[in-house]
């Protein structure tokens, strides 16, 4: 049995961690199956966010007109497309050839999982070690639908694969994973089909800015609302330009296409880890259990991004590593994540971003608040970007503390951080913003009337 120093499962922000303590001189061992730099860089953030630019494009070519410029016409070439996002392929190449550079780092480049206390199984053997790290993930979730599984279907993982532009795609889901792949697949050329079993699209966000986005969307694809998918079939034959995919819901309703997205969220990787073998505790979702140190009930053995199931982002994932990272070089210093204004952003059409709480949880907490808000068509910039719909919506008690912040419109990710500045290392109150000189007639002055609003 070989014994290191760490051990770290999962080389996406695990990774930040796997460095941090090699450069210390500790004997690291990361135990990964898959390409290096975890889902963002391989199946999430980064390829989706090179795909979706290509949309972005279409959506402002099919706008040109209104602005007085005649596009007479425009082709999509997929493969070129599909291509652009392929080359994170060589920086997950470059990161591994990278780390088998270091003399006190082992790669094991395959499936791990735990067959006893901190013991975990490998194809040579077994490796041990006191402290381990598990920053292994999450996996798309596949629900119970009957003969789904005699259905050709892709996930998020395939779709971000995908050899040629789906003719007629349904999608099942109404999340991030669902908006942001269908903006993606539409744009270029796809028929889209929606099917939600929420009344909205994106219900964990603000319920104005979900009811808004809805609204939108519905006008741009066919979206079906409060519908539960039962069953899949294939029918069709003679060949597989005959063949149709066949989605069913409890009153029998169908739906058919050529193609099926499933993107109905995500499930953590700790079952395939085994981790009840080392006694960790998971929750009733499968999410390992952690404190604030992110310590899971197993004196030495971390977890966090994803699979620790706090905030699913990349950007909170790299926030806890850090934390991590101190605990175990130095842990007479470590001290709780602070996860002050954790914010998120849906990189769809339109995008959305936000911070803090929402007008529906203040509602259920019966906690008083006031509401601002301010369209970017009343602002300068957003009048000479057509811009009709999007606004800033701020939540701030009576005092002027901000406790939340929503925006839907162009450049959604991108003006919130402002707000997220003030949150963090200002005074967390409106008059951060609202006394800040903005440039005119920049977009940011969207966030600045917002503000003012309240």
């Amino acid at each position: 049995m070989q014994k290191f120093d760490l051990i770290v499962i999962g080389a996406g922000s695990g990774l930040d961690v796997a460095a941090a303590a090699a450069a210390r001189g500790m004997s690291v061992a990361i135990v990964e199956e898959g390409p290096m730099g975890g889902t963002c860089l391989n199946r999430g953030c980064i390829p989706t966010k090179i795909l979706i630019h290509s949309a972005d494009v279409v959506q402002m070519l099919k706008k040109a007109g209104s602005f007085g410029v005649n596009v007479t016409g425009y082709s999509v070439d997929f493969k070129k497309v599909m291509a652009r996002a392929r080359t994170v392929d060589a920086d997950a190449a470059s990161i591994e050839a990278n780390l088998r550079k270091i003399k006190n780092v082992t790669l094991f480049r395959e499936r791990g999982v735990f067959s006893g206390p901190k013991t975990i199984k490998v194809k040579s053997g077994e490796i041990t070690s006191e402290k381990i790290v598990i920053a292994a993930g999450t996996r798309p979730a596949i629900p119970p639908i009957d003969g789904l599984d005699k259905v050709p279907y892709m996930t998020s993982d395939e779709a971000l694969k995908a050899e040629g532009l789906p003719k007629e795609l349904i999608i099942i889901g109404g999340g991030y994973i669902a908006c942001e792949l269908a903006h993606f697949f539409g744009s270029m050329g796809s028929s889209i089909q929606i099917l939600q079993r929420n009344v909205k699209l994106l219900p964990d966000e603000d319920e104005e800015i979900s009811q808004k986005f809805t609204e939108m969307f519905s006008k741009e694809y066919p979206v079906r609302l409060s519908f539960a998918v039962k069953k899949a079939e294939m029918k069709g034959g003679g060949g597989e330009d005959s063949k149709r995919i066949v989605v069913y819901g409890a009153d029998g309703t169908a739906f058919e296409g050529t193609d099926l997205l499933i993107a109905t969220g995500r499930v953590p990787n700790s079952d395939i880890l085994q981790v009840e073998k080392c006694g960790i505790k998971i929750n009733k979702h499968g999410y390992i259990e952690t404190n604030e140190y992110m310590e899971t009930n197993v004196p030495g053995v971390w977890a966090f991004g994803d699979i620790a199931g706090k905030y699913l982002f990349k950007h909170s994932a790299n926030l806890e590593a850090e934390y991590v990272t101190i605990s175990i070089l130095t842990p007479d210093h470590r001290h709780k994540v602070d996860y002050t204004a954790m914010p998120h952003g849906v990189f769809s059409h339109p995008q959305v971003a936000g911070v803090g709480a929402t007008e529906q949880e203040l509602k259920v907490k019966g906690e008083d608040y006031l509401v601002g808000k301010y369209m970017y068509k009343d602002t300068g910039m957003g009048e000479a970007l057509g811009e009709h719909d999007g606004f800033v919506k701020f939540i701030a008690d009576y005092e002027g503390k901000i406790l939340g912040c929503h925006i839907i419109g162009p450049e959604a990710s991108t003006l919130l951080h402002e707000v997220l500045v003030s949150m963090k290392a200002g005074k967390c109150h409106v008059n951060d913003i609202i006394n800040t000189v903005h440039i005119h007639p920049a977009l940011s002055e969207v966030v600045q009337r917002g503000a003012g609003s309240v």
